[in-house]
């Protein structure tokens, strides 16, 4: 029989720690959360390794390492609503929720939202809602949030998202440009978000945000 939990603390002990992420709650997350629980039944060996996990479908669980450099710079706290957009079963979503008051997750396909609403309940993500709906569309009833986070590539953040983080609210999107991505943290002041490099990572970009679907007429 699998040993997951020592899975677990190999994947924090290989790849988080060696990433310089170190953030007390965030390892804890790592630590306590059983992404196991989170990939369809076939991918369950497969649910530590190091890299990109691929869901089908142009869908993917961003590599652990990528998920917790996001959450060590976005720095989210107790008091604060996050908006996580297509986490597919909600690995992501459970994370964050160990550390916010409230996590909003997106999943345009209804299935894997019912899945993840699911999920979500056995892990006690009591703080947790899967909203289902486009993802470039976020869930402004539920806004507006502190911090944002895209669970796969991109090339352009539609307005509509920007429009739901609130003022001086953080966003880390992971930009792709050919083979090349970065992600980036913004913030926000007035309309506008200034954004910074933070570090190399990839993943397949998700249709909702390619170039051509969110200027599209």
């Amino acid at each position: 029989m699998t040993d997951f939990a020592a899975r677990r603390r190999t994947m924090v002990d290989t790849q988080i720690r060696p990433s310089d992420v170190t953030k007390f709650p965030i390892i804890d997350a790592m630590l306590t959360v059983k992404r196991e629980n989170f990939v369809p039944d076939a991918q369950r060996e497969a649910a530590y390794v190091e890299g990109v996990l691929d869901l089908g479908d142009g869908r993917c669980m961003l590599e652990p390492r990528t998920l917790a450099k996001m959450l060590d710079i976005l720095n989210i706290s107790n008091d604060e609503a996050v908006l996580d957009i297509a986490p597919a079963l909600g690995y992501s979503t459970a994370v964050t929720a160990r550390m916010a008051q409230l996590v909003v997750a997106v999943e345009q396909d209804e299935s894997l939202a019912a899945e993840a609403q699911n999920v979500l309940m056995e892990a006690e993500a009591d703080n947790a809602i899967v909203h289902v709906g486009p993802f470039e569309e976020g869930a402004a009833e539920h806004g507006p949030y502190d911090v944002i986070m895209i669970q796969g590539g991109v090339e352009q953040v539609p307005e509509a998202l920007i429009a739901q983080l609130k003022e001086h609210g953080r966003i880390a999107c992971l930009f792709v440009d050919g083979a090349l991505g970065t992600v980036r943290i913004g913030h926000k002041s007035g309309d506008r978000v200034t954004w910074r490099d933070a570090f190399n990572a990839n993943a397949p970009i998700l249709n909702a945000f390619s170039a051509n679907r969110v200027f599209s007429l």
